[in-house]
């Protein structure tokens, strides 16, 4: 059925800066599995909207356990797409990730909104979803299991590199106030998606 990840986040920094950060966030010292990223498609629509389409290189160690299950020339890297909407007139960012590569095994679907906090505008606000799922048979559990634990590990290194972008942007590092909660996917339907790669404007952004 695969696991589903939730959580909410404020950010004590405004939209504009929140958004210089995200851009600026690589590399940084919580980002050493992050090994190279690449623009792959950029534009600015008619209606002012920031369409962009990166690829991420990242590493990731399978846990002790499942070594054994797999072969040992297996690719460590992962391949994640990363597609962004930045909307100047709402004042809102929207980000879907995935992975290309390693699908059988782990499959990782994000998705981000980074939205100016109406009655607070000097603050950010951040909603996280995140959908994980496995085609191995006789053990999609445990792996969807680790991916969940991996996944929020990672977001919590994510968290901190974001915040070191925002405190080389401004002189007081921000304060980020939230609460997460997991919830089993079978609750949530698992989004389209789509994976292509070339450098042709993609037909769906996020």
């Amino acid at each position: 059925m695969g696991r589903y990840f939730h959580s909410e986040m404020d950010i004590e920094s405004p939209w504009h800066q929140v958004l210089a950060a995200f851009w600026q966030r690589y590399p940084n010292p919580y980002s050493a599995h992050v090994l190279t990223e690449d623009v792959l498609y950029r534009e600015v629509t008619p209606s002012n909207h920031l369409l962009s389409r990166r690829l991420l290189t990242k590493t990731n160690r399978l846990p002790g356990w499942a070594e054994r299950f797999f072969p040992a020339h297996m690719a460590r890297a992962v391949y994640v797409l990363e597609d962004s909407i930045v909307d100047l007139h709402t004042h809102t960012l929207n980000i879907k990730t995935w992975n290309l590569n390693h699908n059988k095994l782990m499959t990782v679907v994000e998705r981000c909104l980074f939205e100016e906090d109406r009655s607070r505008p000097s603050w950010t606000k951040l909603r996280r979803e995140a959908w994980i799922s496995s085609a191995v048979y006789g053990l999609a559990r445990p792996i969807q299991e680790f991916g969940l634990a991996r996944f929020k590990s990672n977001q919590a290194e994510a968290m901190k590199g974001l915040q070191y972008a925002l405190s080389r942007i401004q002189e007081v590092p921000p304060h980020l106030h939230g609460k997460q909660e997991e919830l089993s996917e079978k609750h949530k339907p698992l989004p389209p998606q789509a994976t292509p790669t070339s450098t042709q404007k993609p037909k769906q952004f996020v």
